[in-house]
């Protein structure tokens, strides 16, 4: 097959570091065309030193001269700023991860559809916020979108036989995050630091804040739908604790196809890296007696209604899903920044949603522009709320 190029938008982050892990383990296999990462100049210059890609870049532009001096001597190129992501993006490669967190993953994300390519998909938000934007790009381009995120991973794997017309419905697990048995009231006192302790997976900032209200799996309801073409009601989640499980696929006949794995990025990174195929990976391999028990229940959406607010959105359509993820960014932001509580994301997402309702979105300036103006209203909620 010969070397692979590869692109990481994210670089810097959770599923963009475990990327990079994988191609190290794999030296002869991937070389690297871009390396695109946000505000930590030091790693990404430490990791364009090892795998001294084409092009690197980092989004913030007043951190050039910064990444310049880290990378004096090396005679690797450079460059920073909203214009340099987009260019190094569209740079054809063989496959592409899109791990760059929120809607300003979108536009870099879909400069690198527009080569074709394979794009492995880690950013949920660009795919709810610009659905049938993104995916009406990924057709033109003839690109291959395979996803990142465990529970999509898992269902495509389960779907592997290409029986998807004979699917009942999927379900997506969900570990419940470090609320999941408190009480609605026990959690108005939440602190940043609590709700950033996810108790199985290690991810960012704003994923683990997600996995806390289960926004994170609302914004899950909504990729599946648009990745595997099933309406709301054909998509369930259940709690289930241990991780073990991904992802099920419930069929006509009644067969239940289910994913297991260790809770490691690394599983289904490897597995879209080398798709087709398969690639061994250092995760630690599943070990069923040790986990001894495995527990399932329905989420309940009275104490986390983060949920019950991405179905609605779903049902919605339209730009819904993109007045929805704009309004928890900001949300989350201001949790993290301490200037809301932890119940207030979720009110002030619904707010946000019933003021916007669901307006066309026929393409991309129309859903930057809706995006704008959702983030906007949000961000005057949330400083009301901190008065």
């Amino acid at each position: 097959m010969g070397v692979k190029r590869l692109t990481i938008l994210g670089s810097t982050g959770s599923v963009g570091t475990q990327t990079l892990d994988i191609v190290a383990e794999n030296p002869d296999a991937y070389a690297i065309g871009a390396l695109i990462g946000g505000r930590n100049v030091a790693l990404l210059a430490a990791q364009a030193r090892k795998f001294r890609p084409e092009i690197t870049v980092i989004s913030d532009e007043s951190l050039l001269p910064e990444l310049r001096a880290a990378l004096a001597g090396t005679g690797l190129e450079c460059a920073a700023g909203r214009a340099a992501v987009l260019e190094a993006a569209a740079r054809p490669v063989d496959w592409t991860m899109s791990a760059i967190t929120g809607c300003i993953g979108l536009e870099p994300t879909l400069a690198a559809v527009k080569h074709g390519g394979t794009i492995a998909f880690a950013n949920k938000e660009a795919l709810v916020s610009a659905g049938d934007v993104f995916l009406r790009a990924v057709a033109e381009a003839k690109a291959t979108l395979l996803p990142v995120d465990s529970e999509h991973n898992a269902i495509m794997q389960a779907m592997a036989d290409g029986n998807a017309k004979s699917v009942d419905k999927i379900v997506l697990t969900a570990s419940g995050g470090p609320f999941r048995t408190l009480a609605r009231e026990e959690m108005r006192g939440i602190t940043p630091e609590a709700a950033l302790r996810h108790p199985v997976w290690s991810m960012g900032a704003k994923i683990s804040i997600d996995s806390a209200t289960m926004m994170n799996k609302g914004l899950e309801v909504i990729e599946a739908a648009r990745l595997f073409s099933l309406p709301s009601e054909k998509i369930d989640v259940l709690v289930h604790p241990q991780s073990v499980i991904h992802g099920m696929v419930c069929y006509a006949d009644g067969s239940v196809l289910a994913q297991l794995g260790s809770p490691d990025m690394r599983i289904p990174i490897a597995h879209t890296l080398a798709w087709p195929t398969r690639l061994a990976t250092q995760a630690p391999r599943l070990d069923l007696t040790e986990v001894a028990k495995l527990e399932f229940y329905p989420p309940d959406e009275l104490r986390f209604p983060a949920l019950r607010l991405a179905r609605e959105a779903l049902v919605a359509g339209h730009g819904a899903p993109t007045v929805l993820n704009a309004a928890n960014e900001i949300a989350v932001a201001a949790f993290l920044e301490r200037r809301i509580g932890f119940l207030d994301i979720a009110y002030i997402v619904e707010s946000v949603m019933q003021s916007f309702g669901a307006p066309p979105v026929d393409d991309l300036a129309a859903v930057l522009a809706l995006d704008e103006a959702a983030r906007a209203a949000a961000t005057a909620l949330a400083s009301a709320k901190a008065a």
